[in-house]
């Protein structure tokens, strides 16, 4: 009986301490931040952008990037202490394949 009674307390002990929040050592309390960044690359094709938004748990921002295809892949996330992390992904654009020669016999090259 003892034994139970010891583990069914060391169980509700570790649950209660695992769920309390301890700080970081060297780390404020209530983080808040802002960034944002864009890439326009003109000779190599290479666009792209980022921005996030902190304010304690809550986590909020964007990024997009054009791919291969001519196609820009757009991700919206927020994150919490409640929900977890949550993206969102769309493509906006329409694919542009290239068009002639065929790499179908890649060896005809050789």
């Amino acid at each position: 009986m003892f034994k139970i009674i010891a583990l069914t307390l060391t169980v509700l002990v570790a649950s209660s301490a695992a769920s309390e929040q301890v700080p970081l050592p060297g780390v404020a309390g209530h983080a808040q931040y802002k960034y944002q960044y864009g890439v326009q690359g003109v000779e190599n094709g290479d666009h792209k952008g980022q921005w996030e938004h902190r304010d304690g748990d809550q986590v909020q921002g964007s990024y997009t990037l054009l791919e291969a295809d001519g196609t820009s892949r757009v991700v919206d996330y927020k994150s919490d202490s409640v929900h977890g992390f949550q993206a969102h992904v769309k493509r906006e654009g329409h694919a542009k394949h290239p068009t002639g020669e065929s790499y179908a016999n890649f060896y005809q090259f050789y």
